[in-house]
Order: structure tokens, then C-alpha cells, then sequence
């Protein structure tokens, strides 16, 4: 008796759900892409990828315009930026099988519960946290620059707790038979905590400054204000009970230090006139703090000069 293959949906087949959807793919799952403005060119040339790490990778793959059209999915890995979650929460449902896991492969704090209310009740809700250098260049056309790795944990769902685990486990075990590292999480919050240290700082900066990753490490005054970011992030976080160690803030800057020169998603998104995700990556997590009785001026001014960056952007 052989077991049914996992059948697997992306949401949002940009930069983040085309690389994991094509390596998925690439593995011999059954992986099945819906898209927007790319549709027509990926359906007819398929999906590119040049990868650093991976090499390069040319696929057809199969492609829908319509969450109506998906066949149901028992995975659902949403790449999207969480600036259009409302839009999407009924597409998801659309293209779920009965008990289907979907899997938030987004930034910032709060993107889940925004989203449970929108999903059946039978739905299992997952937080997945990527550690990616990676852009889109082109309709259908992805650059991998370095790193890769997914970590998962659970939010909520039908799932017993001591069930909760498995299905953690099971989403790692995809990850990993497509090559990629992948671990669970027991605490997703304290995990989204730890992602904002890089996300507040370089992402709003990169808009900002107008800078990458390596001007921005190596001027004295912009890695003073990354350090300064990065404290008041984990003030935040030990604020709202989660402990976040005084050190991982120089982890992430060694780790950013040894990467490729990166223009992190932010700057992308406000070159190509797109909402940025202000309120996930900076209003929640201010808001948090705040009701926590901790203030964190440096992120509130970055978030009040990134919100009328963004709506004069967006009103040009």
C-alpha cells in the first residue's frame, strides 16, 4: 500500500515562494504555483533560478491564475508579503484539502493572528521564518545570493499540542528533502522576536539610506545606528516576556557581515512602488512594547519617517 503523495500550493510566486516552490519542485514534489503578474510568463518558460549555492535551475512547472483551478492542497507555503494577507486569505481557503497545513513564509508580529480568523476551523496555521538572500531580477526570474535555511513553528489549529510537534516536524522534513536546512521551533513568537533584530534595522535603513548591506556595515555611523536598532528590538522583546538573548544582536551582525552585498525586500518593494510592511515589521512590535511599558524611540522614529517615505512613494 502506498502512501498519497504530498501535494503542495505556493501563494505568492515572487521572490520567496518561487525559490522554495522551485526547489520543492525540483525534488520531485508535487508543487503547484499561483500567480499574478508573472502568469503568463511563467507558464510559458517556466521558472529560472541562479543560485549561489544551488547553481542554476530551469524548470516548467505547473502554473494557475485562479485559486479556482488549484486542485486542493495539503500544504499551503503563502509567499506573499503580509501588505496583502486580507486579499489572499480567501484564495487560501479556496485551494485548501480538508485539514491542510498553511504555512506563513512572512515577516514581523501579528501576520498569523491576522490571518487565522479568515481560515476554517479544520486548518492548521504554521509561522515559517526564512534566512534568505534573495530577489526577484525579472518575471519568473529569481537570484539566490546565499543562505536558505526555514524555521517552523506552530500557531494554531486542531492539532493536540503533543500533535503539533509532528506536523512541525513534517514541514522541516520538506525543507530538508529539497536540500534546504530547516528547524522546528517550540516557541514562534520568541522566533518572530528574533527575526525582527535583522528585519527593523536593515530593512527600513536599506529605504532610508538608500543603502545595502555592505555600505551600511561599513560606515561607523550606520552600523552604530544598526547596533542601537538592534537593542532596542531586543529591549522590545525581553519587554513582552520573550528572552532574547543580550548576544544575538552581534550573531546577526557577524552573520551580516559575512554575507554577499543584499538590498533587503524593503527596498524593493518601495523602487517598485509597492505598500512596505510597516505595519508587521515596526507598528505591531511598537504597539507590543508599548503596552508592555517599554518605549523604543529609535524604531518609532524609523517607523515615522518609513510611513511618509512610503505614502509620498505611493501617492508619486
Amino acid at each position: 500500500m502506498t502512501s498519497t503523495p504530498v501535494r503542495i500550493g505556493i501563494i505568492g510566486s515572487g521572490a520567496v515562494g518561487g525559490f522554495y516552490g522551485l526547489m520543492l519542485a525540483r525534488a520531485g514534489f508535487d508543487v503547484h504555483f499561483l500567480l499574478r503578474s508573472d502568469y503568463a510568463r511563467v507558464r510559458d518558460q517556466g521558472l529560472t533560478l541562479d543560485s549561489a549555492r544551488h547553481g542554476a535551475v530551469s524548470m516548467k512547472v505547473q502554473v494557475y491564475n485562479d485559486a479556482a483551478d488549484l486542485p486542493p492542497c495539503d500544504w499551503l507555503l503563502v509567499g506573499a508579503k503580509a501588505t496583502s494577507n486580507a486579499e489572499l486569505a480567501p484564495l487560501i481557503v479556496q485551494a485548501a484539502a480538508p485539514g491542510a497545513k498553511v504555512l506563513l513564509l512572512q515577516n514581523g508580529l501579528g501576520v498569523e493572528e491576522q490571518l487565522r480568523p479568515a481560515l476554517r476551523e479544520d486548518m492548521h496555521l504554521l509561522g515559517g521564518l526564512c534566512f534568505i538572500c534573495v530577489s526577484r531580477q525579472a518575471p519568473g526570474v529569481i537570484r539566490h545570493q546565499a543562505l536558505g535555511a526555514v524555521n517552523v513553528g506552530y500557531h494554531s489549529g486542531p492539532a493536540a499540542h503533543d500533535d503539533r510537534r509532528g506536523i512541525v516536524d513534517a514541514a522541516a522534513q520538506l525543507f530538508h528533502a529539497a536540500g534546504l536546512d530547516s528547524q522546528a521551533m517550540d516557541d514562534l513568537g520568541l522566533a518572530r522576536w528574533q527575526k525582527l533584530v535583522w528585519n527593523v534595522p536593515y530593512n527600513g535603513l536599506s529605504v532610508l539610506l538608500r543603502a545595502s548591506t555592505t555600505p551600511l556595515m561599513g560606515d561607523a555611523d550606520s552600523r552604530a545606528l544598526i547596533q542601537a536598532l538592534m537593542g532596542e528590538v531586543v529591549q522590545g522583546a525581553q519587554a513582552c516576556g520573550y528572552a532574547v538573548d543580550d548576544d544575538y544582536a552581534a550573531h546577526l551582525l557577524r552573520v551580516t557581515q559575512q554575507m554577499p552585498d543584499y538590498w533587503p525586500s524593503m527596498y524593493h518593494d518601495h523602487v517598485q512602488q509597492r505598500p512596505l510592511e510597516l505595519q508587521a515589521i515596526y507598528a505591531e512590535p511598537l504597539a507590543r512594547a508599548r503596552a508592555a511599558g517599554c518605549h523604543l524611540p529609535r524604531i518609532e522614529a524609523l517607523y515615522q519617517a518609513l510611513s511618509f517615505i512610503d505614502r509620498a512613494n505611493r501617492q508619486g
